[in-house]
């Protein structure tokens, strides 16, 4: 059995930003989905849940496509190999790193999960580690549309305190100037 996997769940419209693919979005040289591929390089399997094919990384799509980010993990936890722990991450959080989901993993002891928690208190979602078998047992019959707070609140995570910049996520074209410029020294055109 693997130690751990990873679903990166990048299946989302970016309506915000113009319907752009955010996984392929680029800020300091590097594709959003590129920075989180670093965070879980050291998963055992990686599953992305999006438009997309090829690399070391088994691509999935959610039923149907633009479903949610619930029917996104659904997708996500079907394309799982036999594994204990899984870091289930947003494509769009660049400030997750490799020592973000070592403190996750380490957070979930004997728990269900762990989350990040940001500055405003708020839990982040898409930013945790979960045992697989309780995620598995927690997805609705019907996961299109669900809301993943539903699902995962009543799980009970460990909360994590996010450093500065960890939760920070892409959703407005803002967003994107902020990374940007934190990357590069300068905002985006």
């Amino acid at each position: 059995m693997t130690e751990w996997a990873a679903i990166v769940l990048a299946g989302g419209a970016g309506s915000r930003l113009g319907g752009v693919d955010k996984a392929s979005l680029v800020v300091g040289g590097r594709t959003l989905l590129d920075y989180v591929l670093a965070a879980v390089a050291g998963a055992g399997q990686v599953v992305v849940v999006g438009p997309g094919e090829g690399g070391r990384v088994v691509w999935t799509r959610e039923d149907p496509p633009g479903g949610g980010p619930v029917a996104g993990l659904a997708a996500g936890l079907a394309a799982l190999a036999d594994v204990d722990l899984a870091v289930v991450l947003a494509v769009d959080q660049p400030g997750v790193t490799a020592s973000t989901v070592d403190r996750l993993r380490a957070a979930v002891g004997d728990g269900a999960g762990a989350v990040l928690v940001d500055a405003g208190g708020r839990l982040q979602w898409l930013a945790g580690v979960w045992r697989v078998d309780v995620l598995r047992a927690a997805m609705p019959g019907e996961p299109e549309g669900a809301s993943l707070r539903s699902v995962l609140r009543p799980l009970a995570p460990a909360e994590v305190t996010a450093l500065p910049g960890e939760a920070d996520d892409v959703d407005t074209p803002e967003d994107l100037s902020t990374l940007h410029k934190r990357h590069t020294g300068r905002a985006v055109d």
